[in-house]
């Protein structure tokens, strides 16, 4: 093993250890914020396997404004499903003549 795979795994022990420790010491916060990672992997997987894994567009901005318009569906999509669920009517409001 060289030297600096060494270094590497005594950082990563002692980062082990700490996090172990701020486990053990603050379980609640720790699961907190687990929860909150977990939350968002499920989110990312949903996306992922209603809409694809893949951006078709070319350049930043577009590959930006397709991932955005992907979760602006998948928003509207649990909305919708939540509100089958849960019997809720939707009330739209027509505007002045």
């Amino acid at each position: 093993m060289s030297n600096t795979n060494i270094q590497r795994l005594i950082v990563c022990s002692e980062l082990w250890k700490k996090l172990f420790h701020y486990y053990s010491f603050k379980r609640e916060e720790f699961l907190v914020h687990y929860h909150q990672r977990s939350n968002v992997e499920i989110t990312f997987s949903m996306i992922k396997s209603k809409f694809g894994e893949r951006l078709r567009s070319k350049t930043e901005t577009a590959q930006m404004n397709e991932a955005l318009c992907k979760v602006l569906c998948h928003n509207l999509c649990v909305v919708i499903q939540s509100m089958y669920e849960l019997g809720i009517a939707p009330e739209f409001i027509s505007e002045a003549a």
